[in-house]
């Protein structure tokens, strides 16, 4: 992959990859498989929360 590219890409990539892996072991695992739902699910809220909270402390210099 191109730099340009994997620079505006790579994080989406990784959240869906996230995202699938979580919910194919909460599907198809119990035990540990739950857990690692868990945690993988657990850090794309972390990280939404973690951008909304930074955003809305920020004041926006667009403002009047």
């Amino acid at each position: 992959m191109s730099r340009p590219l994997l620079h505006l890409w790579g994080w989406p990539i990784a959240l869906g990859l996230l995202t699938i892996i979580g919910l194919l072991s909460a599907l198809l695992g119990d035990g540990w498989w739950d857990a690692v739902s868990a945690l993988t699910l657990g850090t794309l809220v972390g990280v939404g929360l973690w951008f909304t909270l930074r955003t809305t402390a920020r004041p926006h210099s667009c403002r009047k």
